[in-house]
């Protein structure tokens, strides 16, 4: 496909950029510059190395359970110099570009990106700006921009099987996440991770469009990540830990927009003509707590717990209930039912807690996160069945000192598991399962521009990831594996398991390396993936007797660019 007359159309439509460019350049010249102290939650390198310096430096200023990291929680964790910015209240900070570029063939693959999409052929992301702070009001402009070919490739294709395909389609019925983002060349500009915020003393109130992370996971959290581009938001909380005779309490409340593609999912016109009935295409209200608390008795530890409400946008009123679900009643009894009734108020939630504890002296970390999508009807149903509609996530960061050398040995992994539980067969008998993670029956899926806002592996689906690095301050040389179980809950749904096809499994190995020069760190990342029974599909060859699934390999290239302002780098 032809991508340079996409860059001349985009550069036509948004020249406004470019004059507030000589914008920026002025205010550049008046302003004393400070280094960048703002990271966007799940920004490559630089928050994954903050994270890791809390297991040499023995801090508990952040618990890193609520993201992003904000310039008053100090710089300590961000690997280089920064002065404080207690002793000034005016400066204007540069913050980190970022560049990414990435190449799938035959086949998507990758999450966990500001809302690159997941597509096969080339796609490049780029962001950065500028915070003003005067006195306890913070501007930051962070705009983002996404081209990507978006190319067509094999998805699926149907079974000619009309309650195996109904059945798959039921998925993207109740939730938007779809194989393909229209036709031809994609491109958005948005603005990416920019906010206004105004602070008193451990809090702040602050109008954003971001990207906000809750939970512990490194690579996927069960409610909010940045996996979608940043969408528009009210938040209000804890800017530092709030220090109290019990310990140090982090919160934040937020009410947001989230956005409704109205894409179909698949690339198939007939199927989706047959198929495709989704709930309703109109953008949905999302009004969200969390809460992290660490013992005053117990260095290390953190625990906490999140609640998401969802419903319709034009089903909002300004009666207190409506504003703010999440103070509600949590039982479905109490709260009332999340079908569509009469009012055509659908609402649906997501109530997870968490737990993270790090030992500085050992280098390691540990985590967890559960969380339950559906309310339950009431207390005795959610004792009774506390796995239902659950989805968790495991994880550990392990560091070791290498004798005679300043680097360091990290071994991490994490397990995100979306798959319905057992009991989904005495619960739903006869349809082998209802709705998985980041689904709902009313509501449809808590995404935001067709890809989900917490975990970005695909719905149902489940992920074993491990990693083995050598790390020497921002340089990196690591290698990686990871398993990813595509769309399990839809498997077992039409019992495969007892037909001759198999799951469809991509077993990956991937490489890291993470380079240092002078203000520019360079990330990047090789990933060689293999399909087994892609799609579920057979092989041409398969035969009843020797069954044989269709197998695809395909690779991954990634490249990430992050220039920092300042002078002073850690080495």
């Amino acid at each position: 496909m032809a991508v340079f007359p996409i860059f001349q159309k985009i550069i036509r439509i948004n020249t406004w950029f470019i004059l507030r460019g000589f914008l920026i350049v002025f205010l550049f010249c008046l302003y004393q510059i400070a280094p960048a102290q703002v990271i966007p939650a799940g920004f490559p390198v630089l928050e994954e190395r903050a994270r890791l310096n809390q297991l040499i430096t023995d801090s508990d200023s952040t618990s890193f359970l609520i993201r992003p990291i904000l310039n008053h929680q100090g710089s300590e964790f961000l690997g280089f110099d920064s002065p404080s910015i207690a002793k000034k209240s005016n400066y204007l900070t540069i913050l980190p570009a970022l560049s990414t570029f990435r190449v799938n063939t035959k086949r998507p693959y990758g999450f966990g990106d500001y809302g690159m999409i997941p597509t096969p052929g080339a796609q490049f992301y780029l962001s950065g700006g500028i915070h003003y702070q005067f006195k306890e009001l913070g501007i930051t402009l962070y705009p983002d921009f996404v081209l990507s070919q978006n190319s067509k490739f094999d998805g699926f294709l149907g079974f000619d099987e009309s309650l195996l395909d109904f059945s798959r389609f039921r998925y993207w019925n109740l939730g938007d996440n779809p194989e393909r983002f229209g036709s031809g060349n994609y491109y958005r500009v948005s603005l990416g991770q920019s906010r206004i915020s105004y602070g008193f003393k451990s809090f702040e109130l602050a109008i954003a469009n971001q990207n906000i992370w809750w939970g512990p996971g490194q690579f996927n959290s069960l409610t909010f990540s940045n996996n979608t581009p940043g969408f528009p938001m009210l938040t209000i909380g804890t800017r530092k830990p709030a220090k109290t005779f019990l310990g140090n309490f982090e919160v934040q409340i937020m009410s947001g927009i989230l956005n409704t593609t109205r894409l179909s999912p698949t690339q198939s016109d007939s199927l989706n003509m047959l198929y495709y009935k989704p709930r309703r295409e109109k953008d949905r209200y999302v009004n969200g707590l969390v809460v992290s608390y660490n013992p005053k008795w117990v260095k290390g530890l953190y625990i906490g717990g999140t609640r998401t409400v969802q419903t319709f946008t034009d089903s909002v009123s300004s009666s207190f209930q409506d504003v703010l679900p999440v103070f509600l009643p949590v039982t479905k009894s109490a709260f009332g039912s999340d079908l569509i009734g009469e009012s055509d108020k659908g609402k649906s939630q997501q109530i997870t807690i968490f737990g993270r504890y790090l030992n500085s002296s050992s280098g390691s970390e540990i985590y967890f996160e559960f969380g339950r999508r559906d309310h339950a009807l009431n207390w005795r149903e959610f004792i009774l069945s506390p796995e239902h509609a659950r989805g968790y996530i495991i994880g550990f960061n392990q560091m070791f000192n290498l004798k005679g050398l300043e680097s360091k040995l990290l071994i991490r992994g994490e397990i995100t598991h979306q798959q319905e539980s057992v009991n989904r067969y005495i619960r739903y008998i006869g349809l082998g399962g209802g709705t998985s993670w980041h689904t709902n029956g009313s509501i449809g899926g808590i995404t935001h521009f067709g890809q989900p806002t917490g975990v970005g592996i695909g719905t149902g689906s489940n992920i074993q990831t491990l990693e083995f690095s050598k790390i020497d301050g921002f340089n990196k040389t690591g290698v990686f594996f990871e398993r990813l179980d595509n769309t399990v809950d839809y498997y077992y749904k039409v019992q495969f398991q007892d037909t001759e096809r198999k799951p469809w499994v991509d077993l990956s190995l991937g490489f890291l390396y993470d380079k240092q020069v002078n203000n520019l760190l360079i990330s990047s990342k090789l990933q060689v993936i293999h399909a087994r029974n892609y799609q579920w599909q057979l092989d041409p060859s398969s035969t009843p007797d020797f069954p044989k699934g269709k197998n695809l390999t395909s690779m991954m290239a990634q490249v990430s660019l992050i220039y920092l302002w300042n002078k002073n780098l850690d080495k």
